[in-house]
């Protein structure tokens, strides 16, 4: 069982490490690489996953519910927490909401389940990501408009691979394998972007994010565990949704909170000390579901 989590997280925080100590030399501008990673890399991995012939919509209804309430119910759990200790709402819900379930969650899952499981990883990702840039950018920005989300790369191109797969439509392989082949850039960049990110720590802010890196795991698994057993899930389904529900903060929670001056060194802290936690808690809910 050992050997087994450090073959399933050596790589990623390999990366994430390589990330840290590159960023550390050269201090590199990873602005660029992160947006062609939203806007192109991430698009054509979602595409190439939910255009497989493995992938069936209605396979993943339950999970899709789960996945919704893990995210929405963490923050009914987190918001006395945040009351007790002072912290603005804006400030602390979000990043007990939103995960790393991008950066980490997708290349955790992965090595963890196989690739067999990328799709119901990629719906957990695509969730979190559609409430994130909707429930979670109304939270910080109440103008927020919802119809920017259909601006959002990602979710055209997750309304691209639904409509393909609903007309049973095969895509021609000389678009498929370019499409593939950009899409496995994204999981190794978005580690190495976050391994560069946590070049940034702020320890000023360590009490919001110590309390953050506590509750945002334990808000989403006592959700997760028995919710998966009601929902009476598949079995990888229910594991896969129990290390969903631990991940980390997502590092987006920072971009956002900085694009609307929404505390963004209390966000960041939140963030940060919530990754660096996750290589103690992530091996741990490893070892309870494998």
């Amino acid at each position: 069982m050992l050997w087994q989590l450090v073959t399933i997280v050596f790589p990623i925080f390999s990366i994430v490490l390589l990330g840290f100590l590159y960023g550390r030399k050269h201090t590199p501008d990873m602005a660029a690489a992160n947006k062609l990673n939203i806007d192109v890399f991430v698009p054509a991995l979602i595409f190439d996953v939910m255009t497989a012939k493995s992938f069936d919509l209605a396979a993943y209804q339950s999970l899709t519910v789960a996945g919704i309430a893990v995210v929405l119910g963490s923050a009914i759990l987190a918001w006395p927490v945040a009351r007790i200790f002072g912290f603005q709402m804006k400030t602390f819900l979000p990043p007990m909401m939103f995960n790393n379930s991008g950066n980490m969650g997708l290349p955790l899952m992965l090595f963890a389940f196989g690739e067999k499981a990328l799709p119901a990883a990629v719906v957990l990702f695509l969730i979190e990501n559609t409430l994130h840039f909707s429930v979670g950018t109304k939270i910080i920005n109440s103008s927020y408009s919802l119809l920017a989300l259909f601006k959002i790369p990602m979710l055209l191109a997750t309304c691209a691979a639904i409509f393909v797969s609903l007309i049973e439509w095969q895509v021609p392989q000389l678009l498929a394998v370019p499409i593939k082949m950009l899409g496995q850039i994204s999981i190794p960049l978005m580690l190495f972007a976050l391994g560069v990110r946590l070049i940034h720590i702020d320890w000023r802010d360590w009490k919001i994010g110590a309390v953050g890196a506590i509750i945002s795991p334990l808000s989403g698994l006592i959700i997760a565990i028995p919710l998966g057993y009601l929902l009476a899930l598949p079995a990888q389904q229910q594991a896969m949704l129990i290390v969903f529900s631990a991940l980390p903060p997502a590092v987006l929670n920072y971009m956002i909170a900085e694009r609307y001056n929404q505390q963004p060194k209390q966000v960041a802290s939140i963030v940060m000390l919530g990754n660096m936690s996750s290589i103690v808690i992530i091996p741990l809910v490893l070892a309870f579901v494998l």
